[in-house]
């Protein structure tokens, strides 16, 4: 099966700022692909990258086996972006938002199409309102749905569940599988760890600009060597981040990886610095990533 996204030695700056340095990364079609990264790690030039909005400083971009670059009219009939900012305009109802998008995309059956998404996304008891009068949750909603509005296989969605409550969060989330069960590729970032490690099917971890670990979230999580938690009291943070320079503290704890404990624990123990706890770090894909950030910028150091 030909893969939905092809990313190869990918590089773009702005000035002298290097925001995205030789990223290599594949998208399989009929996924959900979460792209992980703090804010600033270039996860949004990425997506405009990949969807025609910006030009790539050196590398290669292949969507559905058609290279990006000088077919930008064709592929952007096979794709779809919902960006961080809502698109809705909010004089006019859903429905006549959804009505113009379809008209704009000259849609054959807008009603039925309009209709479908309607239901599926269960918009019936408040479609016909104002937009103005949206919850976060229902703008966002509509904007997906909005999204689906054509012929789109890959589905770009950036930041989706960002700024809405947890119902509304669960309530997207459900309807991000929805569209990946339809056949879809969808291609998402996302703050939230959590939400991705137990809804996505490959993650990758953005961090200045590089693809630093991907894979299924179980992969990442299983790979990651042993670590454990280590706590010191709260008045000694300071001094044992003197300590320990290359570790950051944070309210007192610190991971790190079970072949350091010992030699981490003689040198606070010999600052006379108070050791409170030491126990096994959980397995999560928070915990990876910030301990890969950390590596990361103790490298650059």
């Amino acid at each position: 099966m030909t893969a939905a996204i092809e990313i190869q030695h990918l590089v773009r700056s702005f000035g002298k700022k290097a925001v995205l340095s030789d990223v290599n990364l594949t998208v399989q079609q009929g996924e959900i692909f979460a792209l992980l990264g703090e804010n600033g790690s270039g996860k949004t030039t990425l997506i405009r990258i990949l969807t025609s909005l910006l030009a790539p400083d050196a590398g290669t971009v292949t969507i559905l086996g058609t290279p990006l670059k000088g077919n930008e009219n064709q592929i952007r009939q096979l794709i779809s972006l919902n960006s961080q900012a809502t698109t809705v305009d909010g004089d006019l109802s859903g429905r006549a938002n959804l009505a113009f998008i379809a008209d704009l995309r000259g849609v054959q059956s807008g009603k039925l199409v309009i209709n479908d998404l309607i239901e599926r996304f269960d918009m019936v008891d408040f479609i016909d309102r104002k937009v103005a009068t949206y919850s976060g949750g229902m703008k966002r909603r509509l904007d997906i749905a909005m999204s689906l509005i054509g012929d789109a296989q890959i589905i770009f969605l950036d930041e989706p569940t960002t700024g809405v409550d947890p119902k509304a969060r669960q309530d997207i989330w459900r309807l991000i599988q929805k569209i990946r069960d339809e056949g879809k590729t969808i291609f998402l970032t996302t703050q939230y760890l959590e939400e991705a490690d137990q809804h996505a099917d490959h993650i990758a971890f953005l961090n200045k600009g590089k693809i630093v670990l991907s894979g299924t979230p179980t992969e990442i999580k299983t790979s990651a060597s042993p670590q454990s938690i280590l706590t010191v009291a709260l008045e000694d943070e300071n001094g044992a981040a003197r300590v320990l320079p290359e570790r950051q503290f944070h309210a007192g704890s610190v991971v790190l990886p079970d072949d350091q404990v010992a030699r981490s624990l003689k040198l606070l123990v010999n600052n006379d610095i108070k050791v409170v706890s030491l126990g096994p770090a959980k397995n999560d894909l928070e915990t990876v990533f910030f301990n890969v950030a950390e590596e990361e910028a103790n490298e650059v150091v």
